[in-house]
């Protein structure tokens, strides 16, 4: 996220981390980076120690319907990551410190959870980064190794095949004809969002459709991160880290590796050379329209709902427009 929202002040975090990890950081220093939560660098001296996650439980519908379900979700998701890094041995698993009640994540104000994760020394990767194909084949190692099976001991929640936010969206697409009043962007949203409703009602058919056909087919689910791209990995002297487990799920392993597709499909011959696994063509689609609807739905939900303009609905205005585009290119 590209600023600090006004109703969460930076003291709230100092206080948090100070009472619920004992950790008394001499300065923040606020990363504007992600999506759907805030970033702080917490220092001891010059010495970055602590890297401090603030969730926003508005924005992650994929783990619940309401702030009380995603906070539970996210609780849960790094849960799951703490047992992935301590029990199945994963050291690339970027995974939160506990509290001293022993929590992954805690509660700030109604809106927010804040996490604390330790600080990796490393080069950041940037989302749309293209990967050296040494690096794209590392990748591909590490997600056969997440996908190894490891998933037994750790709780790894589930998650259902549907399109997070999706009657919302729903509801947008039959309301196009009607003035949206929630912000600056709202009106020029729904011009947007009225101008490819066709692009979007098709790609829900496709997506309903693929699904329907995969429904049918047996799999062997794996733990998925949900999310393995360049933006969330570090680059470190041993190997890639791999962050941001909010999205972590048992799932097809299509769920990952549709990432990793170089165009040149040598990244999925590798993949398919080290699991023993075929990659499934239409489960990788499946995922990458999955990717793109979510999208649709969140920026339109974010930008039909009251907001001012700022960084991040600026942001939030310019993605909905490429990603509408990028859908006509898809279907």
């Amino acid at each position: 996220m590209r600023g600090i929202p006004e109703d969460l002040p930076t003291e709230a975090v100092s206080d948090s981390l100070s009472r619920h990890w004992s950790v008394k950081a001499d300065r923040l220093k606020y990363l504007p980076k992600g999506w759907g939560a805030y970033h702080w660098v917490a220092f001891t001296g010059d010495e970055p120690r602590w890297f401090v996650t603030c969730d926003d439980l508005d924005t992650k519908p994929w783990l619940g319907s309401d702030r009380e379900a995603v906070f539970e979700g996210v609780k849960s998701a790094y849960q799951a990551a703490v047992r992935l890094r301590q029990r199945a041995g994963l050291d690339f698993v970027i995974a939160p410190l506990r509290t001293q009640s022993a929590e992954t994540a805690v509660r700030i104000i109604a809106r927010y959870s804040l996490a604390l994760f330790p600080f990796v020394e490393g080069e950041p990767g940037r989302w749309g980064e293209q990967l050296s194909a040494p690096e794209c084949r590392a990748l591909v190692t590490l997600l056969a190794d997440l996908h190894a099976g490891h998933w037994a001991t750790c709780a790894v929640p589930r998650r259902d095949m549907e399109i997070p936010g999706r009657r919302r969206l729903e509801e947008a697409l039959g309301e196009t004809n009607r003035h949206w009043h929630g912000g600056p962007f709202s009106e020029p949203t729904r011009q947007e969002v009225a101008k490819s409703r066709g692009v979007v009602l098709g790609g829900l058919d496709t997506f309903d459709a693929l699904a329907a056909q995969l429904s049918g087919s047996p799999f062997a689910p794996v733990v998925t991160h949900g999310e393995p791209h360049a933006g969330n990995l570090i680059r470190r002297d041993d190997g890639f880290a791999l962050v941001d487990w909010d999205t972590v799920a048992l799932d097809r392993p299509e769920r990952d590796s549709w990432m990793v597709d170089d165009g040149s499909g040598a990244a999925w011959a590798t993949y398919e050379e080290l699991t023993g696994r075929a990659v499934d063509r239409d489960a990788v689609r499946l995922y990458r329209l999955l990717w793109e609807l979510s999208d649709v739905a969140a920026f339109t939900a974010q930008l039909r709902a009251r907001h001012t303009e700022n960084p991040d609905t600026r942001k939030a205005w310019i993605s909905l427009r490429r990603t509408l585009t990028a859908l006509d290119t898809f279907t």
